[in-house]
């Protein structure tokens, strides 16, 4: 029986989090350590290195911002920003609405570069974006929004964001680990994740990664981030070894000790299935699903669907709510609402990480089929 104190097991197939492996729950249970003990500087730098793979950079600063995934959104914008600079935001459902607002927020002018939501965007549409503000300090996109289930490719975009003395944003929250992501090789200057999708890790922290041109832009800043806990000049005096005066590190705030724990074995836990295999089982589950769904007479909304969450469009005759609520009830499923402009019109079924597999695509198939019928 499920009680506030012993909450009941769900099997997690919304836009996250994500269902999570025993062994990152008993790296959670591990014995609590000073944020400057050297044994926990020890796991830390470890767990940066392993970011590094995952990411595909060789960027030194990397590392987890403690905050979920809005925290790393913040982190970027609040560090790269300056009150007046101007700033091109991708606009095609929540996420990049969101990031929008964040970088308001810093006093930056932002310029909306919308499409209908589900829609991705051309680099044709890039490049007349840019053309029309020559200003630009950064341009920021969503690799994988979350709210429509729409993946956007982000192959050329950094060679017509850089021309234009620009910075290029990834928001990668719900792609990392589960959809090709190479850092380096795509040009990507900054960019954030969480810990609760394809790395199937408990919420709480965010993996940022800031290369030579956005630290460049950071070091000749004019005047101070606004935020003081998400302020990079003072974080890489703690996360890198020998960030501070006379090589030592430089306390900053407490770290979230066990949960570095976790993320330590869930990036393990990556690596060892290996990055390609990982991409290529969420690849497979999302054509098992996919095909399912058809076959039940359900559509795809976005024209490029994600393989990590799978956005489709509820059927005439069925009620959102009341299905969502069966399958928690009687199935213990877990699947999200449509959000914003499409609340009432999807469903959001995720396949991530540990929760990416043939049976788990066939249970919510199989009840889905129940429940509708």
């Amino acid at each position: 029986m499920s009680t506030t104190s012993h909450p009941a097991e769900r099997i997690l197939l919304g836009p996250g989090p994500s269902p999570v492996p025993q062994r990152v729950l008993q790296a959670l249970a591990a014995p609590t350590l000073g944020h400057l003990d050297p044994q926990y500087l020890a796991i830390m730098d470890e767990t940066c290195e392993l970011m590094r793979q995952v990411f595909q950079t060789k960027n030194l600063l990397t590392f987890p911002v403690s905050g979920t995934g809005m925290a790393g959104m913040e982190c970027i914008a609040v560090n790269l920003l300056e009150p007046g600079d101007e700033a091109i935001v991708c606009v095609n459902g929540v996420f990049g609405g969101r990031m929008k607002d964040v970088m308001e927020r810093c006093g930056a002018k932002v310029h909306a570069l919308e499409v209908p939501w589900g829609e991705t965007y051309s680099l044709e549409q890039i490049a007349e974006a840019l053309d029309r503000h020559p200003g630009v300090k950064v341009f920021a996109i969503v690799q994988a929004e979350t709210s429509t289930g729409a993946w956007q490719s982000l192959a050329g975009i950094a060679d017509l964001v850089h021309s234009r003395g620009a910075l290029f944003v990834v928001d990668a929250v719900t792609s990392l680990g589960g959809h090709e992501l190479r850092v380096d090789d795509w040009g990507i200057d900054a960019i954030y994740s969480g810990t609760q999708k394809c790395l199937s890790c408990p919420p709480g922290l965010s993996p940022v990664s800031f290369g030579e041109r956005a630290l460049a832009r950071m070091d000749a800043r004019k005047t101070k981030p606004q935020s003081w806990y998400l302020d990079v000049s003072m974080l890489r005096k703690y996360y890198l070894s020998g960030g501070g005066a006379g090589g030592g590190r430089v306390y900053h705030h407490t770290a979230p000790i066990n949960m570095t724990y976790a993320l330590h074995e869930a990036l393990t836990i990556v690596l060892e299935e290996g990055l390609n295999a990982r991409i290529a089982r969420h690849a497979a589950m999302h054509q098992r699903l996919r095909r399912g769904l058809e076959a039940l007479g359900l559509a795809y909304i976005p024209k490029n669907s994600l393989h990590t969450l799978n956005c489709i469009g509820i059927p005439a005759g069925a009620e959102d709510l009341k299905v969502r609520q069966r399958l928690l009830a009687d199935y213990g499923i877990e699947i999200g609402a449509g959000l914003g402009v499409m609340a009432g019109k999807a469903w959001r079924i995720g396949l991530m990480g540990h929760g990416s597999t043939v049976r788990n695509v066939d249970l919510v198939l199989a009840a889905l089929r129940e429940v509708l019928r």
